[in-house]
C-alpha cells in the first residue's frame, strides 16, 4: 500500500459537523522518509474534524510506540509516542504557508493528505533523550563506554608514565623544534630582505 495515501480524509462530500477518522502508523511510514531515525514503530491516529463551510478544525491524538537507537548504547529502543495536536485548515485561493498550526488549501481541493503532518508530530514528539530503561542497555557496549573511576585513572596514568620516553629524549626532541622554528624566522627574514 502506498504509505502517501494511507492518511488522507476526504472531506469534499461530508456534512458540515463532527467527523472521526482512525488511522494506524506502521514502519511503512517511516520508511517512506529517507534518512528518518525512526526505524519502525506501531501507532493508532485519531482525528477528530470538525467540518464548516470555510474551515476544517481537526484535533489529532497519536498514541504508541517507535523504535530508535538509543543514545546510550546504539541497540533497537522502543520510546513511548503520546501527541495531541490542534490543526486548522482554511481554504483560499491564494496559497499560504503552513506554520505549524493553519494549513492552506485551494478551495477545489477534495481530499486533505496528513501523511506529512503525522510524521512530523511523532518526530517532534520524541524525547531529547532517548535510552532504555535503566539496566536495559547492551552490557557489552556498556562496558565499552563505561566512565573510569578516579582509582582507575589514577593507574592508567601511572602506566602511561612508565612507558613514556626517558626525559632526555623529550629534550632531544624540544631542541630539535627550537632550531627548526629559529630556522624558519631566519629564512623568512632573509626572502624578505631580497624582496
Amino acid at each position: 500500500m502506498d504509505e502517501t495515501k494511507s492518511f488522507v480524509i476526504a472531506y469534499r462530500g461530508l456534512k458540515p459537523g463532527l467527523h472521526t477518522f482512525r488511522f494506524d502508523v506502521d514502519g511503512g511510514l517511516f520508511a517512506a522518509y529517507e534518512n528518518s531515525e525512526i526505524k519502525d514503530g506501531h501507532c493508532r491516529v485519531e482525528v477528530e474534524m470538525m467540518r464548516s463551510e470555510k474551515l476544517l478544525e481537526l484535533d489529532i491524538a497519536i498514541a504508541g510506540g517507535v523504535v530508535v537507537a538509543c543514545d546510550r548504547c546504539l541497540e533497537d529502543c522502543e520510546v513511548p509516542v503520546d501527541y495531541h495536536g490542534h490543526l486548522a485548515v482554511k481554504f483560499s485561493d491564494e496559497a499560504g504557508d503552513y506554520d505549524g498550526e493553519v494549513l492552506w488549501l485551494s478551495p477545489s481541493e477534495e481530499e486533505l493528505d496528513l501523511t506529512q503532518y503525522i510524521y512530523e508530530s511523532i518526530v517532534l514528539s520524541l524525547p531529547y533523550q532517548r535510552v532504555h530503561p535503566e539496566g536495559q542497555c547492551n552490557p557489552e557496549m556498556m562496558a565499552r563506554f563505561r566512565i573510569v573511576s578516579g582509582e582507575e585513572f589514577d593507574a592508567l596514568e601511572a602506566e602511561s608514565e612508565q612507558q613514556a620516553p626517558p626525559a632526555g629524549e623529550w629534550a632531544k626532541l624540544a631542541e630539535l623544534k627550537e632550531r627548526m622554528e629559529r630556522e624558519e624566522a631566519e629564512s623568512s627574514a632573509e626572502k624578505k630582505t631580497n624582496e
